[in-house]
């Protein structure tokens, strides 16, 4: 095993590395996702080849695409105003119960 050097500037060297290209597709937009599939049944009976139509019969019909739902953000439990005059009551007896010594 060799290992080459290159001098990148007066004095200053690194390990010369060879650098390879990602590969290239032979499509001629690789990053484009086509809208066609193999046909597949949605639950109205119907084959669709359209990933577009697909989908959108699902959604006419209610249903959620696994992946691609929206989760919705839980509420926060604020409770109600006795409980919270409650807890606050309840922090700050400790708080005092802990400025004056006493330990449990």
């Amino acid at each position: 095993m060799s290992i080459e050097l290159e001098e990148v500037a007066p004095n200053r060297w690194r390990v010369r590395k060879d650098r390879q290209l990602a590969p290239v597709s032979d499509l001629p937009c690789p990053n484009v996702i086509s809208d066609t599939m193999d046909p597949t049944e949605q639950v109205d009976g119907k084959f669709y080849t359209s990933k577009r139509a697909f989908r959108a019969v699902g959604r006419a019909l209610g249903l959620t695409e696994v992946g691609n739902e929206k989760i919705k953000p839980k509420p926060k439990n604020a409770g109600s105003k006795a409980a919270t005059a409650a807890r606050r009551e309840a922090i700050k007896l400790a708080a005092q119960k802990v400025r004056a010594g006493v330990r449990t």
